[in-house]
């Protein structure tokens, strides 16, 4: 009856979506003079238009833009998961006059391509994460929480703005220079010191956000990757799988329970209660940018601090 009713509903909301995509994509047409009229006042010396459908790209954006550029950014709400975002004829606009897009790609974001693909612009430059990170579709596509795939999208970021704006690509270099050196040292200190004291240690995850973080860390991820990845996409878990995880937390075999909370299904919350219950730490990571008004790096610096507390109470080090 589960299964039934879950197949009904993942219809109706398929339906929905695609009601949406229409009326969206209809918007987005009639906002192509417009955005025509963007970028040549753009080109006439204005800032570079420049449009992120999630705001941690957009936050990294802006910093190595600096003044020659103007971010916009899609999915800003704290609260909204992402991966359920619905977009508006709002949406369609605003990706309609940019210059430059940046998409995450890999199942994460597929409305924004589709409104892309309805309105297509050939001086438009479409940066999508996936392709410059070399992750196909049904891999992670939470590649902001890799500290390496983050450097290889500033180099691409860079090298759009100076393809869209060849006079200003030394001043383009300052600003990653700066970004680069300045704005992501701490975030680059925490790295390393997490990695350095707690390479090894055995943590659990909520969802797959989490796995490439664990990885940069040196951190060994028992949660099952199906579970992750079930999680991550709005998918039952199997029982074996959640059977494991119970085990893990029951026997304490897992020292910190890192938890989505922008992503907290019943389950998701029963295995947070009962790591709590065993004493287990348990610490908090978000999909976007949390508050809103954060920069990419206060952010991150923020959640590798809390994690690294946790560890710290777990093992004593």
């Amino acid at each position: 009856m589960i299964m039934r009713m879950n197949i009904v509903h993942g219809m109706v909301a398929a339906l929905k979506a695609a009601a949406l995509i229409v009326s969206v994509l209809a918007a987005a047409a009639l906002a192509a003079p417009a955005a025509l009229s963007s970028r040549g006042a753009a080109a006439s010396g204005g800032a570079l238009q420049v449009v992120a459908v999630e705001n941690f790209w957009g936050s990294i954006a802006a910093q190595l833009g600096g003044e020659r550029v103007h971010v916009t950014s899609v999915i800003t709400n704290p609260a909204t998961d992402p991966h359920d975002y619905e977009p508006t004829a709002a949406d369609a606009r605003t990706l309609a006059g940019a210059q430059l897009v940046i998409v995450n790609g890999i199942g994460y974001d597929p409305w924004a391509q589709k409104l892309l693909a309805a309105n297509p612009v050939k001086a438009r430059v479409v940066l999508t994460v996936g392709d410059v990170v070399g992750v196909e579709p049904g891999g992670n596509p939470h590649r902001w929480y890799s500290p390496g795939n983050v450097q290889q999208v500033i180099a691409a970021i860079v090298a759009g703005y100076k393809r869209l704006d060849p006079k200003d690509a030394a001043y383009f270099d300052r600003q990653r220079a700066a970004f680069e050196t300045k704005a992501l040292a701490a975030y680059k200190r925490e790295l390393a010191a997490i990695r350095r004291t707690y390479a090894g240690v055995p943590v659990g995850a909520s969802e797959s956000i989490f796995a490439p973080l664990a990885q940069a860390l040196g951190l060994k991820l028992l949660t099952p990757y199906s579970f992750l990845k079930a999680i991550s996409e709005g998918t039952e878990p199997t029982v074996q799988d959640k059977a494991t995880i119970d085990r893990q937390i029951a026997r304490k075999e897992i020292k910190v329970w890192v938890v989505n909370s922008q992503n907290s299904t019943p389950d998701v919350q029963r295995l947070t209660d009962e790591a709590r219950k065993k004493g287990i730490p348990v610490t908090t990571i978000t999909e976007t940018l949390t508050p809103v008004t954060a920069s990419f790096e206060t952010w991150q610096v923020a959640q590798l601090r809390a994690l690294q507390a946790a560890l710290a109470k777990a093992t004593g080090r």
